[in-house]
Order: structure tokens, then C-alpha cells, then sequence
């Protein structure tokens, strides 16, 4: 082989060294003959050996020294640096397959190029090397429009993962800035936390937001954050200090409603056990602990009183059985004498049922309401037929009636003269007309003819 300034340059880097996207180290200089089964001729043919054993390749206008191959035919020195030569163009050709793979990032062909470049400088081998140089040209403008296509997704992926983050913060900011009556303390609590668990994830994504841009959004989230927890600690304060005072007024109201239990003033300590309810509905809520002990202390009260009530009402109700048996009969008696014949004669009866009424005393709650209304309506029934009377013989209106009368009579009679006075000039538009007035009148002269029969007129 030729000295070291002659020895050949580092081969190229193969296929699987491109994969791994390393450099490849120098080969080390030609001691045997290439492989008898690889056939290089087609680069060979851009090589040529001198008669001292050195190869040159055509290299633009001219020729360059790449190297010599000592005890080597000429044709074995051409076909080693021409294999050198079609590994070279190999790994460019396969990083340029690579080029198009979608999941082979930018920055893994930019590291196998930059490796490529170091090999195809002045390379120490035969073959085309405008063609090898304009595969990587190809190459190098690939991996600028990958670039550019990486740099817009990532654009992209960064405004959706933006829009991503405003929502969440946006969401954040709604929930803080609800009216502290009308915030569900548990579910907004909940989805607080659930909103900066999905912030996290987000962090921990792929994606990630400019420094400034992420910046601002944590300050906007931070901050509704901050303000939610503060309103809430602030509110549930003051609910403890609430409740504590309701807690208060409701002890009172029991201690009340203890001290009445056995009180047999039934109707006052009734409306007073009304009262105190009204009141513990008005006090509030306090804690749910307290509200339940409170409660079952206040109903037991309650409950005392009043099944002693029902207890003694019963057995009132049991005395005055024999009462509704009396008042059952007497209330038959007056609806006997419905409907009213002789006025004068059944207000007589009506009075003497109505002492024997009041004297049979009460009768069991769960009639009273019955034999009240059945009372009433006989009652009434009398004072109608007493009203009716009246009216009939009031003069005036009996007056009245019959000026009326007169009236209508009077006015029905003209209607029919000009009726028939239409009907003898053939005017038989004008006396349809007339005729449907006088039907009108006529109506209403027969109700006024019986309204006067009524007062005898």
C-alpha cells in the first residue's frame, strides 16, 4: 500500500450506521481484495489507475488522486474504491428513504447528513460524484421542508395544547367568580381539583407552551384558585359562626317546648306549640349533628303534648257519642220542614229545634263539621224563603215592576204598527228589522209580567 499522505480516506458510513444516526469511524487501509461476488464495474468506470499503481477519480473538469491498492491488479484497486464509493451512495440513498418516514424526526436525518457530509467531502472513492452530490442536495432541501413541516405542527400542537390550558383556566375563573349564595361547595370543590390534576397532565405532556405564554395562564389559574379557597374558607367560617348561633336559638326552643309537654291548656299551649315551630323553621339550619339532636328532643316534646291531647280529646269524644245521637234526630226534625209551606209557622218550628240544639251540647270533633253544614242549610233555606216574601211585598219595588211593564207594553205595541206599516209599503228589509226588535221586547216584557205576578201586581 501507498504511504500514509496516499492511504485511502474513511469509508463511508453503511446503512445501519446511518440508522443509528452515528458517525461512522474511519476504515482502516485496503490489505485484501474486495469480495470476487460484488461487482463495481458501473462506478469503476469513473476511476482510472496509472502505471504506479495510483487510482484517480473524475472529479468536475479534472481528476483527483483518492488512493492506490498495492499488490492489487488495476481492476481490483478500481473495484475497491468504486465499493467504497456505492456504500457511500447507499447510505445517502437509504437516509433519503428515511427522509419521507413520518416518525424519523428532523434532528435524526440533520445528525445523519451532518455524518454524510463528513464522508462525501473529497471522498476517497471512485464513482459519480455529481450524482452523490446531488442526492444529498436533495437530502439537505428534504430536510429543510421537514424542518419547516415540524416547526408548523409543533406550532399547531402548542395552540391547540394553548387553547387546551385556556379552557381550563377559563373554567377556573367561572368557578371563582360565582355568587357565594349559588356555589355548589362540594361539586365546585371537587372539580377545582380535577382541573389542576388535568394541569399537571398537561405539563407532563409532549406539547409544551412557550415560558411566557404558560407563565401568564398559571398566574390567571393560581389566582382563581387562590380566591375560590379563600371565599370558600371565609364561608364555611361564617356558616360556623351561623350555625352556632342557630344552634342556640334552637336549644331555647326546645327547652320551651320541654316545659310545655305537659301542659293540659290544650287549645292556648296548642297555639304555642305552632308558634315555636314557625320559629325553629325561621332559625335556620345548624350543624347536622346538633339539627338531629335538637330535633328528636323538640318532636318528643311535641309528640308528648300532643298525644295527650288526642288522648284526652278521645275520651271527650266518647262522652259526647250519646249527644250525636240527639242531634242526629233533632237535625232530621228541621230538614223536615224544607221545602217551606207556611213561613210563620215553620220559623215557630225552627226556633224550637234550634233551643233543643244548642241544649243536646257537643258532639264527637269528627262530626261537628257535618251536622254544623247540615244545620246551616235548613237554616238558610228558611231565611230565603223569609227574603223572598220581603220582596214580594215591598211596594216600591212592586212600583217599579209595573212601570216597567207599562213601558214594554208600550214600546211593543209601536214596534208593531211600524212593523205593519213596513209591510204595507213593501219594505221588507226594514220590517225583518223591526220584527226582530219587537221579538226582543216582547222577551222581555213576559219576564216582567212574572216578576210583577210575583208582587200580586
Amino acid at each position: 500500500m501507498s504511504d500514509e499522505t496516499n492511504a485511502p480516506r474513511p469509508s463511508a458510513p453503511s446503512p445501519a450506521a446511518l440508522a443509528r444516526m452515528a458517525p461512522r469511524p474511519p476504515a482502516t487501509p485496503a490489505t485484501e481484495p474486495p469480495a470476487a461476488t460484488t461487482d463495481h464495474s458501473a462506478s469503476a468506470a469513473f476511476g482510472r489507475v496509472d502505471e504506479e499503481g495510483k487510482v484517480y477519480v473524475r472529479d468536475g473538469e479534472g481528476e483527483r488522486e483518492v488512493g492506490s491498492y498495492p499488490d492489487a491488479t488495476p481492476d481490483e484497486a478500481l473495484q475497491y474504491f468504486a465499493r467504497k464509493y456505492d456504500e457511500l451512495y447507499a447510505s445517502a440513498h437509504l437516509l433519503h428513504q428515511r427522509l419521507e418516514v413520518p416518525d424519523v424526526s428532523a434532528k435524526e436525518i440533520g445528525d445523519g447528513l451532518k455524518s454524510l457530509r463528513e464522508h462525501a467531502h473529497e471522498p476517497n472513492v471512485v464513482g459519480d460524484l455529481p450524482a452523490l452530490a446531488s442526492l444529498i442536495a436533495e437530502l439537505e432541501a428534504g430536510l429543510t421542508a421537514k424542518r419547516q413541516a415540524e416547526s408548523a405542527h409543533r406550532a399547531e400542537a402548542k395552540q391547540a395544547a394553548a387553547a387546551e390550558r385556556e379552557k381550563i383556566v377559563a373554567e377556573a375563573e367561572t368557578i371563582a367568580a360565582q355568587p357565594v349564595e349559588k356555589v355548589q361547595w362540594k361539586q365546585s370543590t371537587a372539580r377545582m381539583r380535577a382541573l389542576l390534576d388535568e394541569w399537571k397532565a398537561h405539563q407532563r405532556g409532549k406539547v409544551r407552551l412557550d415560558k411566557d405564554v404558560e407563565s401568564a395562564m398559571w398566574q390567571r389559574f393560581s389566582k382563581a384558585r387562590n380566591g375560590f379557597d379563600k371565599t370558600r374558607r371565609a364561608h364555611f367560617a361564617q356558616l360556623e359562626q351561623t350555625r352556632g348561633e342557630v344552634k342556640h336559638v334552637k336549644e331555647d326552643l326546645v327547652v320551651q317546648a320541654e316545659r310545655l309537654s305537659t301542659s293540659t291548656d290544650w287549645n292556648a299551649t296548642a297555639g304555642a306549640f305552632k308558634r315555636l315551630m314557625d320559629e325553629w323553621r325561621r332559625a335556620g339550619r345548624a350543624g347536622r349533628a346538633d339539627d338531629d339532636r335538637l330535633w328528636e328532643r323538640f318532636r318528643a316534646a311535641q309528640d308528648a303534648f300532643f298525644n295527650a291531647k288526642d288522648a284526652e280529646a278521645a275520651k271527650e269524644d266518647e262522652a259526647h257519642r250519646g249527644n250525636l245521637e240527639v242531634k242526629e234526630a233533632i237535625l232530621a226534625e228541621a230538614q223536615a220542614l224544607l221545602p217551606v209551606k207556611d213561613l210563620e209557622k215553620t220559623k215557630v218550628a225552627l226556633r224550637g229545634i234550634q233551643d233543643r240544639w244548642e241544649a243536646a251540647g257537643k258532639v264527637p270533633r269528627a262530626d261537628i263539621s257535618r251536622m254544623e253544614k247540615g244545620m246551616q242549610r235548613v237554616e238558610q233555606a228558611v231565611r230565603d224563603a223569609e227574603d223572598k216574601k220581603w220582596a214580594s211585598s215591598n211596594p216600591e219595588l212592586s212600583a217599579r215592576a209595573s212601570s216597567m211593564v207599562t213601558q214594554l207594553e208600550s214600546k211593543v205595541a209601536d214596534l208593531q204598527a211600524e212593523v205593519e206599516q213596513a209591510e204595507s209599503r213593501g219594505n221588507a228589509s226594514r220590517a225583518a228589522k223591526l220584527r226582530e226588535q219587537l221579538e226582543a221586547q216582547q222577551a222581555w216584557l213576559d219576564q216582567a209580567r212574572k216578576g210583577l205576578d210575583e208582587f200580586g201586581g
